[in-house]
């Protein structure tokens, strides 16, 4: 490195090592079950293996392939508690907001039993995970990747023309699946593809976030718009999640009116976040906000 010029080998590098010292330091806060430590494990999973992705072409060929793989397994493993978790909350304060005919309380009561009981069930794996082989083996490939970096030559270039680089190929990438969602044809394969846009979005705040270092208020800027994006598409996504759980459980419960009510106001709320998707999407997609300068 010539003068004090900032690489971009240098600035994801710091970006993994800052994201493998907070997984290390959750552990025993997910083992303690301490509020929103699962969720703060599996973001930190998330944000490792989209830094590996993205950045790929800056380390040598395959050398993080091993460690995209394993963070997949721990975000999975963690997701299974949270998401039954979030669902039984969301689920809980909606059926409150009911009309009294449906019984709202004995509808949120019964709701929050079931989302006890399911993340009850699961919690087991998240420990089985901790305490696993495979998560101490990744926590030692992530410190063999930091002592000895497999960089290629590229990883040498200034940082901010290729951060801003790789920041609008994610907002391109991710234009390419808000148009895909949106002009998407059966209920169920739209669904799948505003799933896949808000991966995108996601993937695309992250490579933002990375940026904030070296650009500040520009890709900050970025990451708002992208995390409105992922914003919405995740409201589409807990309401679908939602109105499936509810079907399954009405069937079982004494309260299938309040279900049935409760079921249609999530696929209004999903239909509502799909209409808001456009506007969103069309300040997250100006060409400019990428260019950091």
């Amino acid at each position: 490195m010539a003068g004090d010029v900032v690489t971009v080998g240098e600035v994801v590098l710091g970006r993994v090592r800052a994201q493998a010292e907070v997984l290390a330091g959750l552990d025993e806060a997910v083992r303690a079950d301490q509020p929103d430590a699962v969720h703060r494990m599996r973001v930190a999973c998330r944000r490792l293996r989209s830094a590996f992705r993205t950045y790929r072409r800056l380390l040598a060929p395959g050398a993080a392939d091993e460690l995209v793989a394993e963070l997949r397994w721990l975000a999975a493993a963690l997701g299974r508690a949270r998401d039954r978790e979030v669902l039984g909350e969301r689920l809980a304060a909606r059926a409150r907001e009911l009309p009294a005919e449906c019984g709202p309380e004995r509808v949120a009561a019964e709701l929050e039993r079931w989302g006890r009981a399911e993340y009850r069930r699961v919690w087991p794996e998240v420990v089985a995970a901790l305490d696993s082989p495979r998560r101490r083996a990744l926590a030692d490939g992530l410190a063999a990747l930091l002592a000895d970096p497999p960089l290629r030559g590229r990883a040498g270039r200034a940082a901010g023309p290729e951060l801003a680089r790789v920041a609008a190929r994610e907002q391109r990438r991710t234009a390419e699946r808000v148009r895909s969602a949106l002009a998407g044809n059966g209920d169920r394969d739209r669904d799948a593809a505003l799933h896949d846009a808000r991966k995108a979005a996601k993937r695309a705040r992250y490579a933002g976030e990375t940026a904030v270092p070296v650009a500040g208020g520009a890709a900050e800027r970025y990451v708002e718009r992208m995390k409105a994006v992922q914003e919405v598409l995740g409201e589409h996504q807990d309401a679908v999640v939602a109105a499936a759980a509810l079907r399954e459980q009405a069937g079982a419960s004494k309260e299938s009116f309040g279900y049935g009510v409760l079921y249609g106001r999530q696929l209004a709320e999903a239909e509502r976040a799909r209409l808001a998707l456009p506007e969103v999407w069309a300040r997250a997609g100006r060409r400019k906000l990428a260019r950091f300068g």
